[in-house]
């Protein structure tokens, strides 16, 4: 928190009495409030109120100057008695539980020097008079996510401002969460402002120039807009008391300037995920002394740098964290990276990087976290210039470095893993060729062991671990010991990914023991029987994925309980019964949900429209009947743009803090193959019920979801006309109305649907000419077969009503000759089709 000093003497300890006025003020102010932690109870009407707690006076007048009301869980309303305070310099209303919006009359306080209304509970409109606290040094509203602020033209009237902290507010519209347009205003007389942090946001702005003139900044975060674009001005320089500068997670591009590594007192610059672009060298290849002695974190992932790294990479004196992962920088890894003595968290992963890797790593004795995968590193790993000998292949010298986080993903390693390796705290070996057994697991707090070859029975874990991912290995037999057998309650496990075993058995009714599950993945295993009611008290899961094995029975009622629920995937099993209803009455969040290929039946009933999450719906191959709902309008998330940004503020498809390593991700049938979806999940928009028993025709509100991107109804027994406004569908890019009884004209607007690449109108009752366009001039016949429509794409002339002309007898040859061969390439398709969905 920013410091306050008032500049003359004031204290409690003077005989000087406050003024009745403003001791009823406060008077009146304590009782509008609810008070629990009885912090005015100091506050007594007989008492001279400059002796009461959190109240500074002056010596001099007696005026009330400050109150430091925060961190004490005061609840209720503030009653507008406080406009008496004409001499307010200090305002501390933090910590607090006010249940309104910030109060106009803040504004009226024609001296306050300092105002602190961070984390109090305020919502609604931030309101603009705020900008007549001409001489505000402090103001921070940091964490008051509730609020908005609709303009941030108020902060020009701040001309003394030095310390700016609206870190998680919402700079959105209120209303109608449109994200904020305009650039962050000019502030007059800025020289003297010390800190800005305006992170957390969704501000839609370049850097403003005036940023580059406040000589006196030590702390800059702009961090988590997300659309903050542009580049860093080479004015960078003038910031000579800069300590911070946080731009990450934004749209900015360009170079980086080179002037940044000049900057003598920087401590903290983190610009990752931007998009940041050129030669490493040029922006950090000729950094000063000064630099190298006193930055002690630099995080550069996620951005398009390139080139080498050059030797100054090893010469950084006080370098805590070096973070250039996700990048594509080549060349060899400096020979005097062991020379950063101090460093504990080095990323290298996901570039280009060859060669060996330095001996020199095995002296950096005080590296917590070591993360070099994916990378063309020679032989995965060089293990070789370790000096290993024979046997394992992780370096021993890791055993005498007190790791406590450790990542070695993706690098090739083979052979088992040593025991004391089990030691660590965090530890990533995934998409190795490891094999062997797994012990009993009482100590590593996050393991991930994904795609290797370990074999076996599961290993039986302590209340220790809180994310385990033993998916696409060789575990083999029952689940029972793993689940009931634990010498407690696992309340700490978050994640459990076992996906793509060779698990058999029912699931036991044991799921009691395992309360705080967030994520649970058993897809893709053996496992068998009905689903245990005791599943419903996994309160706090998000995801629950169960594909691809074979259970079978109805969908648990109690999993009603798991309101949490944003994700379920149940597809490839025979589970019977009808929709269960209560699952989209009772689980408001639903974002995604893939019933695909069992044995539901009955109808789908009108409550899922109110799914406004909703992005995938995929109750494909089942036996549902009747008839599609007309208000899937109500589906607003497939109304609405999306973007990758969604992926930083949807907490439910990233689940861990470790550079993204454990995705949320979905596999979908779309443009006539099976596709899985990670991390451009937040994009994926699908409707899928094809291969069920539906009637009646096709519903115009389909056509209002102007986002989706798949859609498909084949297979079903659908009729009617497709809706003419069926092009306002500009973002799909796969549709599927094929074996259906659909009939009339293929509507006109199928030629703005320009971002279509795969079509499949064949076998329905469709008539006449195949609207002229470039795209749909892309499709062979097979998207239109099986209709008496004319066109190009079925070598077929239009007469001049539209239809289709008479073929002559050549022609008639011909056609019969193709159809048989199309009859039976749909025969083989659909069994093809089967056996890839097997297989993928």
């Amino acid at each position: 928190m920013a410091s306050f000093k008032l500049s003359y003497c004031i204290g409690n300890s003077s005989n000087i009495s406050c003024l009745e006025i403003e001791k009823q003020a406060l008077l009146s102010f304590k009782k509008s409030l609810e008070d629990p932690a009885n912090l005015l109870s100091s506050w007594k009407a007989k008492v001279n109120c400059c002796k009461w707690k959190g109240v500074i006076c002056s010596n001099l007048t007696g005026h009330v100057l400050g109150l430091h009301n925060g961190h004490g869980f005061l609840q209720g309303k503030i009653n507008p008695s406080l406009i008496n305070l004409k001499y307010l310099r200090y305002l501390d209303l933090s910590q607090n539980d006010f249940a309104e919006t910030i109060p106009s009359f803040i504004g009226s306080f024609k001296s306050l020097e300092y105002l602190d209304l961070s984390h109090s509970g305020f919502y609604g409109i931030i309101p603009h008079n705020l900008g007549n606290l001409s001489n505000l040094r402090t103001l921070i509203l940091e964490d008051t996510e509730r609020c908005v602020v609709d303009s941030l033209e108020w902060l020009t009237g701040l001309s003394k401002l030095e310390h700016l902290n609206m870190n998680g507010v919402n700079l959105s519209k209120a209303a109608n969460w449109e994200q904020f347009q305009g650039p962050i205003p000019a502030i007059s007389n800025t020289t003297k402002l010390q800190l800005i942090d305006l992170s957390r946001n969704n501000i839609n702005s370049t850097i403003p120039d005036w940023f580059y003139v406040c000589q006196d900044l030590d702390y800059i975060s702009l961090s988590l807009n997300y659309q903050i674009h542009g580049s860093i001005s080479k004015s960078i320089a003038n910031l000579t008391s800069l300590k911070t500068l946080d731009l990450s997670t934004n749209d900015l591009s360009g170079k980086i300037p080179r002037e940044i590594s000049n900057l003598c007192k920087l401590q903290t610059l983190d610009l990752s995920e931007n998009k940041f672009v050129g030669e490493i060298s040029d922006s950090f290849g000729n950094m000063s002394d000064c630099f190298l002695g006193t930055l002690s974190s630099l995080n550069l992932r996620e951005n398009q740098l390139s080139g080498h790294l050059t030797n100054q990479f090893g010469e950084f004196k006080s370098l805590l964290s070096l973070e250039l992962s996700r990048n594509s920088l080549s060349g060899v890894i400096p020979d005097n990276i062991g020379n950063l003595s101090s460093l504990e968290y080095l990323f290298l992963g996901n570039n280009q990087l060859i060669g060996n890797i330095p001996e020199s790593v095995g002296q950096l004795f005080n590296i917590s976290r070591l993360v070099i995968e994916d990378n063309k590193l020679e032989g995965s790993l060089q293990l070789e210039s370790w000096n290993l000998g024979s046997g394992t292949q992780i370096p021993s010298w890791l055993e005498t470095q007190n790791v406590g986080e450790l990542d070695l993903s993706s690098t090739g390693i083979s052979g088992n893993v040593p025991s004391w390796l089990w030691e660590i705290s965090f530890l990533g070996l995934s998409h190795n060729q490891l094999r062997g057994k797994i012990p009993d697991i009482s100590s590593p707090n996050v393991l991930y062991l994904r795609s290797n070859q370990f074999s076996g029975s599961l290993p039986r874990v302590e209340d220790t671990v809180t994310e385990l991912d033993l998916s696409n290995n060789r575990f083999s037999r029952g689940i029972s010991h793993f689940l009931c057998n634990t010498t407690r309650m696992i309340y700490t496990m978050e994640i459990l990914d076992l996906e793509g075993n060779q698990l058999t058995g029912e699931l036991p009714d044991c799921w009691m023991k395992w309360p705080s599950l967030k994520m649970l993945n058993l897809g893709n295993n053996m496992l068998s029987g009905n689903i245990p009611n005791s599943i419903g008290l996994l309160v706090d899961l998000l995801s629950l994925n169960l594909y691809n094995n074979k259970f079978s029975g109805q969908i648990p009622l109690s999993m009603q309980k798991c309101t949490q629920l944003f994700k379920i995937d149940f597809s490839g099993n025979d589970f019977d019964g009808n929709m269960p209803t209560w699952m989209v009455t009772n689980l408001g969040d639903l974002t995604i949900l893939i019933l695909r290929s069992n044995k539901l039946s009955g109808e789908i009933a009108s409550d899922i429209c109110h799914l406004k999450s909703l992005q995938i719906l995929d109750i494909s191959d089942n036996m549902v009947s009747g008839i599609i709902p007309r208000c899937v309008n109500n589906f607003t998330a497939m109304r609405l743009k999306r973007s990758l940004v969604d992926r930083y503020g949807m907490r439910k498809l990233e689940y861990t803090d470790y550079s993204g390593v454990f995705l949320e991700s979905a596999s979908l049938v779309t443009k006539g193959r099976q596709l899985l979806y990670d991390t451009i999940l937040p994009l994926v928009t699908n409707i899928d019920l094809s291969q069920n028993n539906l009637s009646g025709d096709i519903p115009k509100e389909l056509t209002s979801l102007v986002e989706l991107r798949s859609l498909n109804v084949s297979g079903n027994h659908l009729t009617g006309l497709i809706p003419d406004n069926i092009g306002n569908m500009k973002q799909l890019e796969s549709l599927d109305f094929s074996r259906n009884s659909l009939f009339g004209e293929i509507p006109s607007s199928f030629a703005s649907m320009s971002s279509l690449n795969y079509l499949n109108l064949s076998y329905n009752n469709l008539t006449g000419r195949i609207p002229e366009s470039t795209q749909l001039r892309g499709f062979n016949d097979s998207s239109f077969i099986g209709n008496n429509l004319c066109g190009p794409q079925l070598k077929i002339s239009c007469s001049i009503d539209g239809n289709p002309r008479a073929p002559t007898h050549k022609e008639d040859q011909d056609q019969e000759d193709d159809k048989s061969e199309i009859e039976w390439f749909y025969v083989f398709l659909f069994s093809g089709y089967a056996v890839d969905f097997q297989l993928s």
